[in-house]
């Protein structure tokens, strides 16, 4: 593939001279080819390349990584970042919609070829830098008695059983019922003493009082409200969804408007909570509000339902290309209102779309210490209105910050599955019970490098799951799953252009139930013999991954022996 040379072409790192720069452009005609596959190189499609010398001593990875940054003026433009090693192969890659775009890499002596494609470049230029930075220093990690955790699988005669890519929790918390949303099926899981489960389907459809349930869809969700007991499930359906609840879960459905107006097109997310005192519009029909939200092509938008989710508002713009890529992660409400909607791309970093007007406007809030990574952050929030954001950074590392003032301050950013040695994740859930207490879910594995390369990554890859009990500070995580694995080789995260490593799609959920065990609803993308060693098949069985020993997130429970004994209080829910 040709390219055209940088201005300088070349230019070196080291431990004394550790900062270099270059430019590149006007560019005029985007190259759009990396959506297909592999970037072409080559009139009209123009990249960039420069030659980057690393060289360092032995050991100096240790404290050290290399950071490269390219960004340009024009924020309404687009460009993405590939590095080459001397043999040509990609070792990382940022091809989001963030400005700048980043990537790490171990500070290792190597020649790197740094390639920039213009993918939407609006006749702007760019700047790219190169620098070897320290590493972050994490606190220990807690001391606290690691929880363990169970799972189970839906039965191959519940229909998407093994179709359950990008699946979503709630737990109605009157009855102890764990609903799980897969593709357009709808299954409530039941537990007993023991904490075996038991799977029905209970999808919305006509002959249960929701006519346009269980039909078609671009993308699933699921909302419970732990407060008002109510399930959402949502399918979406172009600039509108095809939404039901149902309170009694699953038994009866009620058809709904669905969404606001003008929704987006794509990654649609239901969430509620309380309304915020005293903000406009709170007089409600129903106890809390109901959040719709999702991406259109020059924004995301969200709006706000006062009667149940019966019917929504116009959407309100959360904020436009201008300030973040389009995607998001899935819309939280706080205690008391506050509204929260991840991002994993917000000029350079991540960061929190905030209202605190019950959805009126909207403020992005930025974790200065991130970096963007491929797959959406998520949030979770304690009893206090402490707000937990976990994500994967550039360098595919698991990271969780911690916010006491709404997401404009950030505390404790660190890399939680660096003690059992992860090096890539994908998929962050997060969920919080107590103030002091969170839980973060990912996929991850011990294999570094490249994880979106089909033929050339062979990781293996668990759930995760890290606890926090002291509001952040430090972080228990093991490994969820650790004798059946999630997926051998590649996952990848780039959407449609994906091959048949895309079978989880794109992310994970978890909730907590009254008692504060922590579930999380994943795919079982390796089955069957490939769990024991055989060749990856794909699958996408829906899983639910339990808690059933340890501290769960709620400290009333801490003298209760055994996360999967019901308490007395408990019992009779």
């Amino acid at each position: 593939m040709s390219a055209d040379a940088a201005a300088p072409p070349s230019g070196s790192v080291s431990d004394t001279a550790p900062t270099t720069t270059w430019n590149g452009g006007p560019f005029a005609v985007p190259n759009v080819s990396g959506t297909a596959g592999t970037v072409n190189c080559g009139a009209p499609q123009l990249c960039d390349d420069y030659a980057l010398k690393v060289s360092v001593p032995a050991g100096y990875d240790a404290g050290h990584r290399l950071r490269i940054d390219v960004k340009w003026p024009d924020s309404a433009a687009d460009f993405d970042l590939y590095v080459l090693d001397a043999n040509g192969r990609e070792v990382a890659a940022a091809a989001s919609s963030a400005d700048p775009e980043t990537v790490l890499l171990p500070a290792v002596t190597a020649s790197y070829t740094v390639r920039v494609v213009p993918y939407a470049p609006l006749g702007d230029s760019f700047r790219g830098t190169a620098s070897l930075v320290a590493n972050p220093v994490d606190p220990p990690p807690s001391s606290a008695v690691p929880p363990t955790y169970g799972s189970s699988s839906a039965p191959d005669g519940i229909k998407d059983a093994h179709n359950a890519g990008e699946p979503s929790i709630g737990v109605d918390r009157a009855t102890g019922a764990a609903m799980f949303q897969a593709y357009t099926s709808t299954l409530k899981v039941t537990y007993n003493s023991a904490g075996t489960a038991t799977w029905q389907d209970k999808s919305a459809n006509a002959a249960d009082g929701c006519p346009q349930g269980s039909i078609t869809s671009l993308d699933p969700i699921l909302f419970t409200d732990p407060s008002t007991h109510r399930t959402f499930e949502s399918q979406l359906a172009g600039k509108t969804a095809l939404t039901c609840y149902t309170d009694d879960d699953g038994g009866t459905w009620t058809p709904t408007g669905g969404s606001g107006v003008n929704s987006g097109v794509d990654h649609q997310t239901i969430g509620g909570g309380p309304f915020a005192a005293g903000g406009p519009g709170a007089v409600s029909s129903y106890r809390n509000a109901v959040y719709y939200c999702s991406q259109d092509i020059a924004d995301a938008s969200c709006a706000v339902s006062r009667d149940g989710g019966l019917a929504y508002g116009p959407a309100v713009p959360m904020y436009s290309l201008l300030d973040c890529g389009g995607l998001h992660g899935h819309v939280k409400v706080a205690p008391d209102g506050t509204v929260y909607v991840p991002n994993k791309g917000c000029g350079g970093n991540q960061a929190v779309a905030v209202s605190e007007d019950n959805g009126l406007t909207w403020a992005v809030r930025k974790n200065p210490s991130s970096t963007p990574g491929d797959s959406d952050p998520s949030v979770g929030i304690g009893a206090g209105g402490t707000v937990y954001m976990g994500y994967q950074n550039s360098d595919g590392t698991a990271h969780v910050a911690v916010s006491h003032d709404r997401g404009k301050t950030w505390l404790y950013d660190q890399n939680v599955g660096a003690p059992l040695g992860v090096k890539n994740i994908v998929f962050p859930a997060v969920t919080a019970g107590d103030d002091s207490r969170a839980a973060f879910a990912f996929l991850g594995t011990t294999t570094g490098g490249n994880y979106q390369d089909t033929n050339n990554f062979h990781g293996v890859w668990h759930l995760y799951v890290a606890t926090t009990y002291d509001g952040g500070q430090s972080w228990v995580t093991v490994d969820a799953t650790p004798t059946d694995p999630v997926q051998r080789g590649s996952i990848c995260t780039g959407g449609t252009t994906c091959g048949k490593d895309r079978n989880l799609l794109d992310f994970i959920d978890v909730t907590l139930d009254a008692r504060g065990r922590v579930l999380v609803a994943y795919a079982d993308g390796c089955t069957g013999t490939c769990a024991t060693g055989g060749a990856q098949n794909y699958d996408a069985l829906a899983s639910i991954a339990r808690q059933s020993s340890g501290s769960t997130l709620y400290g009333a429970y801490d003298a209760v022996t055994g996360a999967g004994t019901r308490s007395p209080r408990e019992a009779g829910q």
